[in-house]
């Protein structure tokens, strides 16, 4: 058993885990998981620059981390970065300001590295069930970015592309610096418009049609579950590996792009730092469904995050 720990810093949220690996069983045990919204990628797909203000919350995150890690005794620490900062001109202020606070080098890893740790932490717990066809297709919907990933026992394919909950809401629902609220049909066709392209990229890499097995992955997802389920609060172990069809997808997309603000702030499940873009998230996994012709998605609490975990673990 080893104690490690993983932080996972996307372009919306930055993720902790601490847990004991046991490399015997495939397990991981939790010992504290915990996730703030940062909005680390404010503005990035505008400006090509991390926020002051976006970098200041991110390292007050950090610092309470790092009290975490060390009351909890970590042997080791790996420290992941994706979207934003991949497309930052200014990350080296990102990697100095971690650095100093966690005492380990962020790793600013490329699309394909994302989409393989991704695979691992979501699919390595499914090995040996029966009700789960092969290939899975793993996809992780994040903030700047979704990975999709066509694997069973390994990776098959694939593909990173740019499209994610945060980038096509600044890109297309905010107008005279405000979201609109709810979107317009045209905002709302302009989104559809961008996923199609980018499904069509990864489409070129990664076999989308011939998985048997939709897994999804990040907070939109889980979010869009807890809906489904009709959760009075947010539990990811409820949220954890359930199943939710296409019909319910579809019904949850389009009441959360009619709803306003203040209706979805109001749902139980909703993390704050998601009401704004949600609807955009919402619409990516819709578009995926439709794609592959899914009938359900498995929803996966355990992925990039859990996949760094095992990567230290070793």
């Amino acid at each position: 058993m080893t104690r490690v720990a993983a932080v996972d810093c996307g372009t919306n949220s930055i993720r902790l885990l601490v847990a004991d690996a046991d490399p015997a069983t495939g397990r991981l045990t939790d010992l504290d998981r915990r996730m703030e919204i940062v909005r680390l990628g404010q503005g990035v797909d505008r400006t090509g620059r991390l926020a002051p203000e976006a970098l200041e919350r991110t390292f007050a995150a950090c610092r309470q981390y790092a009290a975490v890690v060390k009351e909890h005794g970590a042997e080791q620490l790996r420290f992941l970065a994706t979207s934003a900062s991949r497309d930052a001109e200014n990350r080296d202020d990102f990697v100095a300001g971690v650095r100093e606070i966690l005492g380990v080098e962020p790793e600013v890893i490329t699309g394909a590295q994302e989409a393989e740790f991704s695979f691992t932490g979501a699919t390595k717990e499914l090995t040996g069930r029966t009700d789960l066809a092969t290939p899975y297709l793993v996809v992780d919907i994040g903030g700047g970015s979704t990975e999709f990933v066509v694997g069973d026992q390994g990776v098959r394919a694939a593909r990173s592309v740019d499209i994610g909950c945060v980038r096509m809401t600044e890109r297309h629902l905010v107008h005279e610096g405000r979201i609109t609220d709810p979107p317009t049909g045209a905002q709302i066709a302009a989104i559809q418009g961008d996923v199609e392209a980018a499904l069509d990229e990864a489409e070129r890499t990664v076999p989308l049609r011939e998985a048997k097995t939709l897994v999804g992955l990040a907070g939109s997802v889980t979010t869009l579950a807890g809906i489904a389920l009709d959760l009075p609060a947010y539990d990811s172990a409820v949220i954890h590996h359930s199943r939710i069809a296409y019909a319910q997808v579809d019904a949850i997309t389009d009441r959360l792009l009619r709803a306003t603000h203040a209706e979805r702030a109001a749902v139980p499940v909703m993390h704050p730092g998601r009401v704004d873009v949600i609807g955009a998230g919402a619409l990516i996994l819709r578009g995926i469904m439709d794609r592959c012709g899914a009938t359900e998605v498995v929803v996966s609490e355990h992925d990039i995050l859990d996949g760094i975990a095992w990567s230290v673990a070793g």
